[in-house]
C-alpha cells in the first residue's frame, strides 16, 4: 500500500490536485512547490517531467517544459530533489511523463528510483495499455506503484470497465478531446459525458482534469467525480520572485 491507496481510504470528494512542472520557474523550485502546496488543502500533487514534445499539453505547460529543459532539469535530478525531501513529504506525489521517457531511463530502474523517492503513482499517457499489462503491470506490483489512466469523452465503455479493472490509483478523465490549457466551457457535452462515466458507479476514484482552472470549474469537477486536477492555470500563477506567496494565493482563489 502506498500514500495514494491511503489518501482514498479517508477522503472520497472535493479532492485538489495540482499539477506543476519540473524545474519551473527555476531549477530549484521543485522542491519548494512540492513542500508549499503540502501546507496547503491540497490533496495530490502530480508532477511533470519535462519533455521536448508533450503532445497532449498546450502552450502554458509546452513553454514550462521548454524553460525547465534550459534550466537542466532532467529526470535523474528530479528524483533526487524529491528524495532530499522524502521524509518530510504528506501528500502522494504523482510522476506525469511519456513512454519514451520511460523507456530510455530503464523501465526496472526508473520504477526502482520512483519508489525509492516515495512516488505514489504514475501517467504515461502514450503508455498501450496491452503492453502495460502484459510487461509492465506485475513490476508496478513489485515497486508498489499506481498506474493512472486516461479517459477521454470517446473512450468506450468496455474500456472503460478493463481500465477500472487494472488500475489501483484513480481514472483520470480528459474533459474534452483537446489538449491541456484551453478555456473549456463545461456545457452540455462535457456535462453528459461526465454524468455518463458518473453512472458506471465503479469504486474506482475519478478526477477531472483539462479546463479545470477556477473555483467555478473546480466545484463542477467535484460535483460529477471525486476533484479535479488543475496544472495550466497553477503554472501560469506562479511567480519566481515570490514563488511561496503566488502559490498560496492562487490555493486560496480556488478553494475560498
Amino acid at each position: 500500500m502506498n500514500k495514494l491507496h491511503k489518501f482514498f481510504e479517508l477522503k472520497k470528494k472535493n479532492i485538489l490536485c495540482i499539477y506543476f512542472t519540473a524545474g519551473y520557474p527555476t531549477i530549484s523550485s521543485t522542491e519548494k512547490i512540492i513542500t508549499t502546496l503540502q501546507d496547503l488543502p491540497v490533496d495530490l500533487i502530480e508532477i511533470g517531467i519535462p519533455y521536448s514534445d508533450p503532445l497532449a499539453d498546450g502552450i502554458v505547460i509546452q513553454n514550462s517544459n521548454k524553460i525547465s529543459l534550459k534550466n537542466g532539469m532532467n529526470i535523474s535530478l528530479l528524483f533526487s530533489q524529491i528524495k532530499k525531501i522524502k521524509d518530510s513529504i504528506r501528500t502522494p506525489i504523482i510522476l506525469m511523463g511519456y513512454y519514451n521517457q520511460f523507456y530510455q531511463f530503464g523501465e526496472e530502474k526508473f520504477l526502482k528510483e520512483s519508489n525509492e523517492a516515495g512516488v505514489s503513482g504514475l501517467i504515461f499517457p502514450d503508455l498501450p495499455v496491452n503492453v502495460f499489462v502484459e510487461k509492465y503491470q506485475k513490476m508496478f506490483k513489485k515497486h508498489l506503484l499506481s498506474m493512472i489512466f486516461l479517459i477521454t469523452p470517446k473512450t468506450d465503455p468496455d474500456r472503460i470497465s478493463l481500465l477500472n479493472e487494472i488500475t489501483d490509483g484513480f481514472l483520470y478523465l480528459i474533459s474534452s478531446n483537446s489538449v491541456t490549457g484551453r478555456p473549456i466551457p463545461f456545457g452540455e457535452k462535457q456535462i453528459s459525458y461526465f454524468k455518463r462515466i458518473q453512472k458506471l458507479s465503479t469504486h474506482v476514484p475519478k478526477l477531472i482534469g483539462f479546463g479545470i482552472r477556477d473555483k467555478k470549474t473546480f466545484e463542477i469537477s467535484c460535483q460529477y467525480a471525486n476533484g479535479g486536477i488543475i496544472g495550466s492555470s497553477f503554472i501560469q500563477s506562479l511567480n519566481k520572485n515570490r514563488l511561496e506567496s503566488s502559490i498560496r494565493e492562487y490555493i486560496k482563489s480556488i478553494l475560498g
